[in-house]
């Protein structure tokens, strides 16, 4: 196991309340958060999962999943990033479920990010953008993000749990992340993509090779 994963997922756990109820994300870091919180943290009442494959693992430890539509607002959500720039603007959905971990964030008071030193950068887009896309619309999208300046890349497999398609963006400089995560879903057929700028973290943990963790706050 990744040294920097487990570091910053035991750091996480200073962070989550007795009787919380949390919002979980996905991807191979939380993986080891929710294997950790169920062995070593404290007892929760339960979390909204970003994706089944997340739901699934936390029902594997006995963890409650809810809906989010019953909880109403969370108090923490906690979720791993694929890049994240000075300001904790990320990149997310190398695992595809960007669209329920950008409705999770926004509904929660606080956003704790966990990641290893290798997903930081100074500006984000060397990572290829997600961008979640209704499948009538898959060819028009990918027109529009050519014209954006980006070479835009269907990604094959499995549909999104929401039954959408995944476009890979290749070739964006992401300087100005809030102005292309609006401009991308103002295009007809996008659902969202992967930048969260207008949502960044307000936490970030950096598990570090020797067991270390850096706390940045934004």
């Amino acid at each position: 196991m990744h040294p920097g994963k487990q570091a910053a997922a035991l750091a996480a756990l200073e962070y989550v309340a007795n009787d919380a109820l949390l919002g979980v994300g996905t991807g191979s870091t939380v993986n080891v958060f929710i294997d950790t919180l169920a062995a070593r943290g404290p007892r929760i009442q339960g979390a909204v999962a970003s994706s089944e494959a997340t739901a699934e693992r936390l029902k594997s430890h006995g963890i409650d999943v809810l809906d989010l539509n019953m909880t109403g607002s969370l108090e923490l959500y906690i979720d791993g990033a694929d890049e994240v720039n000075p300001a904790l603007q990320l990149i997310k959905g190398g695992g595809g479920a960007l669209t329920r971990e950008k409705i999770i964030a926004a509904a929660s008071r606080e956003f704790l990010c966990i990641v290893d030193r290798s997903k930081q950068v100074e500006v984000l887009g060397d990572f290829p953008l997600p961008v979640e896309v209704i499948p009538m619309a898959r060819s028009f999208v990918a027109r529009e993000i050519v014209r954006m300046g980006a070479d835009p890349e269907y990604r094959e497999g499995p549909r999104t749990d929401n039954g959408n398609i995944i476009i890979d963006c290749y070739g964006f400089s992401i300087t100005d992340p809030l102005a292309l995560e609006a401009a991308l879903n103002a295009i007809p057929g996008v659902v969202t993509n992967g930048l969260f700028a207008a949502r960044a973290a307000d936490i970030l943990l950096v598990g570090l090779d020797d067991g270390k963790v850096e706390t940045i706050k934004r």
